[in-house]
């Protein structure tokens, strides 16, 4: 399991939750259920991209507060 993930992975996560690609350790909000993977989208927005459901586990608070203030950082500097 990637660090900052939560212990519940036993279930699909539900759009709008804040996940962690296990693959890579991006984290990314849940934006649907498509063609049996799940599609993720960087907390600032972006493009998605997706994911195997068995790749996915939940987000700490921490870790999703941590991605979304470096998103509006760069947000800032554009």
């Amino acid at each position: 399991m990637a660090a900052g993930a939560a212990a519940d992975t036993t279930r699909t996560a539900d759009a709008g939750a804040y996940v962690i690609d296990a693959r890579d350790g991006r984290v990314g909000q849940v934006m649907g259920h498509v063609g049996g993977y799940v599609q993720l989208r960087p907390p600032g927005g972006g493009r998605e991209w997706d994911c195997p459901p068995d790749a996915v586990a939940l987000a700490a608070p921490d870790v999703v507060l941590r991605a979304r203030v470096r998103e509006l950082n760069r947000a800032s500097l554009r």
